[in-house]
């Protein structure tokens, strides 16, 4: 399943697979673009001005990517579920992984041909930067799983709000930020986004002249094993009450 949830949307998996690529590349040069424009060709945190951008670019990527598979696996009503082995867990699931997959493939193949081809890249942790980058990934699944739990009873209103929440990010998930340098009265329009502590903490392992003091690691985990609960509660109920009579009328 998440083979084939790999290569559904294009004609081979390869192709796929160089389109998330493609995607991640413009975003990074966009951003990079947008910095030089803006005059900041460096970083605020002193270091690599690639990596910053990265930091926050990947993580933005991968977060909405869980989001946006968790909501668009097959559903109860779905025609793979008339195959007896399959069922919404595997479909959520293997929604996840292809996403993961695919998002982390675009984040190696950036960080390669950056250091091959533009200049070295240095990572201080790099196992600590790839544990954020899971976390941001199931952060975004466990919010998908509540806003795929209350779709079929708002199809309309549930993709217009998913949506909304996954434009904000472009400005909430401080990836354009440092959560040291902001004063306390804008602290207050970032800290509640789970992504921006994933992001800050990122920039924390990844850089060793920086350590965050206004972000948090179990923040995010809290907050994404809540939404776990809620999101699986939430499924179990319209999973048994959604009929496919429901969509008829759309």
């Amino acid at each position: 399943m998440t083979v084939y949830k790999l290569r559904k949307d294009e004609r081979s998996a390869v192709a796929s697979l160089l389109m998330t690529v493609v995607r991640a590349l413009i975003m990074v040069t966009m951003f990079y673009i947008l910095f030089t424009v803006l005059g900041v060709r460096t970083s605020p945190i002193r270091g690599n001005f690639i990596v910053y951008i990265m930091t926050g670019i990947f993580m933005f990527m991968t977060h909405n990517a869980g989001i946006q598979a968790v909501m668009s696996a097959e559903g109860p009503v779905s025609a793979l579920m008339k195959h007896a082995p399959m069922n919404t867990a595997i479909s959520i699931s293997s929604g996840a992984l292809a996403a993961l997959y695919k998002q982390f493939l675009a984040c190696t193949v950036l960080l390669l041909f950056t250091n091959t081809f533009l200049e070295p890249v240095n990572i201080e942790h790099l196992l600590p930067c790839v544990a954020m980058f899971l976390l941001a990934w199931f952060s975004g699944c466990c919010i998908g799983l509540v806003f795929r739990a209350a779709q079929p009873w708002w199809p309309r209103g549930v993709l217009i709000l998913s949506q909304f929440y996954m434009r904000l990010n472009m400005f909430t998930s401080g990836k354009m930020v440092v959560a040291n340098t902001l004063p306390h009265f804008m602290l207050r329009m970032f800290d509640w986004n789970p992504l921006f502590h994933v992001i800050d903490q990122t920039r924390g392992f990844a850089f060793v002249n920086y350590t965050p003091h206004n972000s948090s690691i179990m923040y995010p985990v809290y907050v994404s094993l809540s939404l776990a609960m809620i999101g699986l509660m939430g499924e179990f109920v319209s999973r048994n009450s959604v009929s496919i009579s429901w969509s008829a009328g759309r």
